[in-house]
Order: C-alpha cells, then sequence, then structure tokens
C-alpha cells in the first residue's frame, strides 16, 4: 500500500484492520462509524421462550454471531437455555452465514438451512425458498437494525415474524474523527475508505449532513477509492450515489484488503 492513507470506520475489528493496513505499509486513518449497544430484555427473552414452548416457531433465523451469543448469554442467565435448545430441536433452523452458524454450533444446535456466499438476505431467503411458511411463526434474530427486506418476504409468503432483539446500532458517543474523516476527505488526503458494514455509510453521511456538508462528502469520496466489504455495503454506497471501486468476494476481511492492495498498487 506503499504509505498510501486509508481511512478504516469499522468499529468492533477496527484495532484488527488497522494493524492489517499498517503491516501491508499503509497509513490508516481510524475513524468508528458504529457503536454497539445492547438491546436485549431479559423479561422479553423469557416470556419467548415460553411462548415458543406453547406455540413453536416453523423457523428461526439466526442473522449474527454477536447476536446469536447475546441471546444464548441472556438464556443461560435466565436458566432457560436447555428448553430454549428443547424448542430448536423442533424448528427448522437457518443461519445466514458462517458467525451465527460458528455461534449456533458452539451449543450443539441443528442448522437446516444456510445462506450461500455473500450470505445477504437475498441469499437467505433462497435458502428456505422450499419451507411452507403460510400462517407458520418464523422467529428472526435480529441484527443492529430490522431487517425490513427479510420480515416483509417472510409476510409476503403468509408468516406471522417476531423479532428478537439483541443489540443495536448507534453512532458512536464522539462523533469528533468521524467529523475529521469528513474534513479529511474533501481535502482530498485520503487515498482510499474501508465500508465494511452499510450503517458505517448512513452515519457517516449523517454526520457530514449535520455539518452542512453532505454533498461535498459524496463529491469527496467519488474522487477516492471506495471500498466495499460485499453487496450490502456496496447498495448502501450507492444509494447515496457513491461509486464503489472495489468489493470484496468473498466478503471478508482478508479478501478486502487484498483486493485493495491490488487496486493501490
Amino acid at each position: 500500500m506503499k504509505a498510501k492513507k486509508i481511512a478504516i470506520l469499522e468499529s468492533r475489528l477496527g484495532k484488527q484492520l488497522t494493524e492489517l493496513v499498517a503491516s501491508r505499509g499503509g497509513v490508516p486513518f481510524h475513524a468508528p462509524a458504529l457503536a454497539e449497544l445492547p438491546d436485549l430484555d431479559p423479561a422479553q427473552i423469557a416470556a419467548l421462550v415460553r411462548s415458543l414452548a406453547e406455540r413453536p416457531a416453523k423457523l428461526a433465523i439466526f442473522q449474527t454471531g454477536v447476536g446469536t451469543r447475546a441471546l444464548f448469554a441472556a438464556t443461560d442467565t435466565l436458566g432457560l437455555t436447555q428448553q430454549f435448545l428443547r424448542i430448536l430441536e423442533k424448528t427448522k433452523v437457518a443461519a445466514r452465514g458462517p458467525k451465527p452458524t460458528g455461534a449456533l454450533r458452539s451449543r450443539g444446535v441443528r442448522i437446516d438451512y444456510s445462506a450461500a456466499d455473500p450470505y445477504t438476505t437475498k441469499e437467505v431467503l433462497e435458502s428456505i425458498r422450499a419451507v411452507p411458511l403460510e400462517k407458520a411463526l418464523v422467529v428472526v434474530q435480529r441484527y443492529g437494525v430490522a431487517n425490513v427486506e427479510l420480515d416483509r418476504a417472510l409476510e409476503a409468503r403468509g408468516a406471522q415474524v417476531v423479532e428478537i432483539p439483541t443489540y443495536r446500532w448507534s453512532l458512536p458517543q464522539d462523533t469528533r474523527p468521524l467529523e475529521d474523516l469528513v474534513g479529511a476527505l474533501e481535502r482530498g488526503e485520503l487515498h482510499a475508505a474501508v465500508f465494511t458494514n452499510a450503517e458505517q455509510v448512513r452515519n457517516l453521511f449523517l454526520v457530514a449532513e449535520r455539518l452542512g456538508h453532505g454533498a461535498s462528502l459524496r463529491s469527496a469520496l467519488n474522487k477516492t477509492l471506495v471500498a466495499s466489504i460485499g453487496p450490502v455495503a456496496s447498495a448502501a454506497l450507492r444509494g447515496f450515489d457513491v461509486k464503489v471501486g472495489v468489493e470484496s468476494s468473498p466478503p471478508k476481511l482478508g479478501a478486502l484488503m487484498s483486493a485493495l492492495e491490488s487496486a493501490l498498487s
């Protein structure tokens, strides 16, 4: 990457990503764009488990590893894990990708349907296409925001959808790094910007618009190499009329760094 300045908006794995950039000769500009806040109500989880014991769901969809682990941590605290596992034995289980798959397998949960790479909502829906859902109860482990596309598609097939909130995404409490990033992009000081989540795009533009710089941010990004982890982040960028220069395939950090390094060279 030869001393190229690269914006990193990742929060949870931000340290690892900045180290990856630095190890390849780049100069990381770290501006975390997301805060993950707990959004799990133990009383709600307890009520859900009891209700599922009375009326089992036809299908349970797990979307993230973090959320799946948080859900089981809650059932552990409530003393309901064994009951929840027995419920899942009677339920068809779908996993969105490797991370929820790993979290489920660590608990001995059978997985009936697995979304294909690149693990977007489209692949989730394709994996469960043959499951009859008319008047069926479907439980969806929510990630940082409600997956409206998934919920509407399930409801269109006649399902009753119950979401389990586990965490939610928010702006970081300190937005100064994002404000500094907007300024650096506008001044043309960065060679690339790396987006690993669609919500990072929305939050960056939210901060820019609060500063009255939404249009100038768009212009600046379109003069910068924009790297996206995959189709969902790319769709969010294009929604703000930002051109995607690099999209990782598969949607993993290692592949993204390799693609970015190749593009910068």
